[in-house]
């Protein structure tokens, strides 16, 4: 069909409707690993060699680069802070406690809880989170015999001759379900290397009642992604080229420490020659002349060449450029591992108060977050999984927890919380909250990470027993004082009161807020 001026006119108004991120344009930078056809998160990292080197690549920085390490430490700190405490919530409070003991006495006795004993609850979810960051994903294995064993994700690989439904040792079904992961054999030598060929273990994700039996730690940037990748993959070339940089840096300063004396002469001098300061070498000039280079060095001389004249110089190193270009660097390194630049420095200097405190506010968005994923693949499956096993074990135990009106596996995660920056102004802010009914004790509490049960019995706990040694310490004075003058129990101690009660020492009375116009004492 021949091309009409109103054929031309609709082409190039559907050239201008396209989206201009799908053309080509010098101005662009060329990326490769796009499929124009659409693929799956794993399509981007199919070779299993350049996907384990990316995991060698973010242990290396971690270990010897001179920022990285502090960063991810500040990360998992802020993340785990202290780690989350266990909030058992059966609807049998006799039950709730008992499990809370059973897991504080298994959590945190390393020789029951670590397949190597080293390690506490609090500890593994540390080193689980800070392996999610540097290797991208971690494994945990529930053993028989009641302890975890934490798996690196190096061993996780495919076998030779495996199906094409094994994504980097992750067996999956047609609909991406795990259901089996293949593990090398780990080898403890530490002069060798981790063998594709000395054989694997498999282990099924789930047993035969469908409860998971591998607990897989990542964090996924898509509903098709398999394996987790190390977070500081999109700051691999900021974090080489600042530590190229620094390097730089340091060794220019070293040179503009050493002074210098340069000479100029006349050509044809023949005075006598100053020995040399550093090491020497020989270099061939164009013209055919043998120059003599000295090594750098304190009271460094240098000989111009007959004719030359040679100036001195002092450059202003580092200069005034280099430090916000390293700011620059570092803030992009922190902004991809969830912190701002003042946390992850240490150093809030650049902000004011407020600046510091929005920072931080935006910042505990993604803590929550990392923690909330840290719960439903690590915390939870745990807990349900010692439960099982305890039930399994204590018939008394299962059958109280099979009992009407108990759910066995009913329970909450309280995430710690992070210190008042103005203690005053958020402590009156939560009192304020309460009063107004905008919450509950038990929400107030577990927002800090605190269980709110146990808050009460300790404080009722405290008081009763403040009040008895008070009340036993008046009665003692008052029967070696027979003055008409009796000391009250309150005059020795100090307690928290309710807004408006008061107390008189004379009745020996604590009086409520006047209702109807009358004081109220309790009984």
């Amino acid at each position: 069909m021949p091309r009409t001026k109103d054929n031309l006119a609709s082409a190039f108004e559907g050239m201008r409707a396209d989206y201009s991120a799908a053309k080509s344009s010098r101005f662009r930078r060329k990326r490769t690993g796009v499929s124009a056809a659409g693929s799956g998160a794993d399509y981007h990292y199919r070779t299993e060699a350049d996907f384990l080197k990316i995991m060698e690549l973010a242990r290396d920085m971690d270990r010897n680069d001179s920022i990285v390490g502090h960063i991810i430490n500040r990360a998992v700190e802020c993340t785990i802070h202290g780690g989350l405490s266990l909030d058992p919530q059966t609807g049998n409070a006799k039950l709730d406690t008992e499990i809370s003991q059973r897991w504080a006495d298994w959590s945190q006795n390393p020789d029951e809880f670590d397949v190597q004993g080293q390690m506490t609850f609090n500890q593994a979810e540390e080193l689980t989170f800070r392996s999610q960051l540097v290797d991208g994903d971690i494994l945990g294995l529930p053993l028989k015999e009641g302890q975890l064993q934490l798996v690196e994700a190096h061993r996780l690989r495919t076998p030779y001759g495996a199906a094409k439904s094994v994504v980097h040792g992750v067996e999956l079904s047609q609909t991406r379900r795990r259901i089996r992961y293949h593990l090398t054999i780990d080898d403890i030598d530490p002069q060798g290397v981790v063998s594709k060929t000395a054989g694997f273990t498999a282990v099924d994700a789930y047993d035969a009642d469908g409860n998971r039996q591998v607990f897989h730690i990542y964090d996924p940037k898509r509903v098709t992604q398999t394996r987790g990748v190390s977070a500081m993959v999109p700051i691999f070339d900021c974090l080489g080229m600042f530590e190229d940089i620094n390097f730089a840096k340091l060794v220019q300063q070293q040179i503009v420490s050493c002074f210098a004396i340069f000479r100029e002469r006349d050509a044809g001098w023949n005075g006598p020659q100053a020995a040399p300061i550093g090491p020497t070498s020989t270099e061939a000039r164009s013209d055919g002349s043998v120059s003599t280079i000295e090594g750098i060095a304190p009271g460094l001389m240098l000989n111009g060449a007959p004719g030359e004249k040679l100036h001195g110089f002092s450059p202003n190193v580092p200069n005034s450029e280099f430090f916000q270009h390293v700011k620059l660097i570092l803030t992009l390194c922190s902004i991809n591992l969830g912190l701002p630049l003042c946390l992850a420095l240490l150093d809030a200097s650049e902000t004011n108060f407020s600046g510091f405190r929005g920072a931080l506010d935006q910042a505990k968005i993604r803590w929550k977050a990392n923690q909330n994923n840290l719960k439903t693949q690590f915390h939870t499956p745990i807990y349900r999984w010692k439960l099982r096993q305890w039930m399994a074990e204590d018939d008394n135990f299962r059958a109280r927890m099979e009992r009407k009106n108990v759910n066995p596996f009913g329970h909450v995660w309280n995430v710690p919380s992070w210190p008042y920056i103005e203690p005053n102004k958020d402590a009156q802010a939560d009192i304020t909250r309460l009063k107004g009914g905008l919450t509950s004790p038990r929400r107030l509490h577990a927002e800090k990470g605190c269980d709110s049960d146990q808050i009460a019995r300790e404080t009722v706990a405290d008081n009763a027993y403040a009040i008895r040694e008070a009340k036993r310490e008046a009665a003692a004075i008052n029967s070696e004082f027979q003055d008409n003058n009796p000391v009250h129990w309150r005059e020795l101690i100090s307690l928290p009161l309710p807004d408006g009660f008061t107390v008189s020492t004379s009745t020996g009375a604590d009086t409520a807020p006047q209702q109807g116009g009358q004081d109220v004492v309790p009984a």
